[in-house]
């Protein structure tokens, strides 16, 4: 069970966070194979703020995984996807990083419910 009381679930070797999210999965795969898009990933890292130092004392980057990143061939665009709840996407975290995401970045999530 993870923090947002969905239960992770396992195909084909990988680990995801929901059901719905190893369904988007499946879906992404069957578009990519289809020749639809190109490049997928899964839990992508994206640095919003680096490492830094201030009065000797170090700061951790902040970083952003996205569920999913792949490059869509009809809009000639890479897409940065999401699975999410109604509930994880009120969280005030997630809000932050996604206005981080959207300011530093020039990035928009796409948010699958």
């Amino acid at each position: 069970m993870s923090k947002y009381k969905s239960k992770k679930v396992v195909y084909d070797g990988m680990t995801f966070d929901s059901k719905k999210e190893m369904n988007r999965y499946i879906e992404l795969r069957i578009l990519e194979n289809a020749g639809y898009i190109t490049e997928l990933e899964r839990q992508y890292k994206i640095e919003l703020v680096p490492t830094f130092k201030l009065n000797g004392k170090t700061y951790r980057s902040i970083c952003y995984y996205a569920d999913f990143i792949y490059y869509d061939l009809e809009k000639k665009q890479t897409v940065v996807e999401d699975v999410k709840s109604r509930f994880t996407k009120q969280l005030p975290v997630y809000k932050i990083k996604k206005k981080l995401l959207a300011y530093f970045k020039k990035i928009e999530i796409k948010e699958i419910e």
